[in-house]
């Protein structure tokens, strides 16, 4: 070949490439806002869902704007964090959970003999949510991470004002096998959580996902929620994710502080 048609095909080449680098820049700035408002839109949605309030896509941000307000939370004490000390990984809009575990400032390790979730950090912060009708408060969604048999699982799971009976519970992303463990998703299964006592009278965790049938005479069905068919390993996880987060190891400092004085709290 000679040489001034490689310098022609270099030169081609050359700006294929700067052009296709263009394409691919203009298109990732252009659809980074479209994604982050479809993120934080499903984030309000699978809220909205674990306080059983109305959570359609024309709906969702109105209904959270005008019945949910956001806290942020250090759970080692159970206090609030005010605004003042939000910066670009520590606030509420843009939580990250993976990226806050990690960070050896804002993030903990668990005791391996605590970790019953296997997650090795967590966040020594996270988000709560109050579910208000005006004045009063309805109910407190808690968000939850933790692991199954294929994936880590994400959720929200709902106290009423007496934080004790579950107010609504949701998965919203797994990695878990379709027809089995992948029925964490499924809402007939998330809806036997509603109702269902977390703590007993005297504060004690008591809430336990079992292997076979609840037996609705029993004193301690209240407690049960009944595992997922044929996903024993994924049950035990959901299990483990719930009782590590409503533990010592993750909102039991909160639930304390909230049991004292909860309109003092907002």
């Amino acid at each position: 070949m000679p040489d001034e048609s490689k310098k022609k095909t270099i030169i081609v080449a050359l700006a294929v490439c700067i052009a296709c680098s263009l394409l691919v820049s203009t298109a990732e700035v252009t659809l980074r806002d479209f994604r982050y408002k479809n993120k934080k839109l499903d984030r309000i949605r699978n809220i909205l869902k674990a306080a059983e309030l109305p959570n359609g896509r024309d709906e969702a941000v109105k209904v959270y704007e005008e019945r949910v307000r956001p806290l942020l939370v250090d759970l080692r004490s159970g206090k609030r964090v005010p605004i003042s000390e939000f910066n670009d990984l520590l606030n509420i809009e843009k939580f990250d959970i993976r990226k806050l575990a990690a960070d050896s400032q804002y993030g903990r390790s668990i005791p391996k003999g605590e970790d019953i979730a296997g997650l090795g950090r967590v966040p020594s912060y996270m988000p709560i949510y109050f579910i208000l009708d005006g004045e009063e408060i309805r109910s407190i969604v808690f968000p939850i991470v933790g692991h199954g048999i294929w994936s880590t699982l994400y959720g929200f799971i709902a106290l009423e004002r007496d934080l004790k009976t579950v107010r609504g519970f949701t998965i919203y992303k797994h990695g878990e096998t379709p027809g089995l463990g992948g029925e964490v998703d499924n809402p007939r299964w998330k809806s036997t959580w509603k109702g269902k006592q977390a703590f007993d009278e005297e504060g004690n965790l008591r809430i336990r996902v079992i292997k076979g049938n609840v037996d609705a005479s029993r004193p301690n069905s209240a407690y049960q929620i009944e595992g997922l068919s044929g996903a024993t390993l994924t049950s035990h996880g959901v299990d483990a994710m719930v009782r590590f987060w409503l533990g010592e190891n993750g909102y039991s400092a909160l639930i304390e502080r909230l049991r004292k004085d909860m309109y003092g709290y907002l």
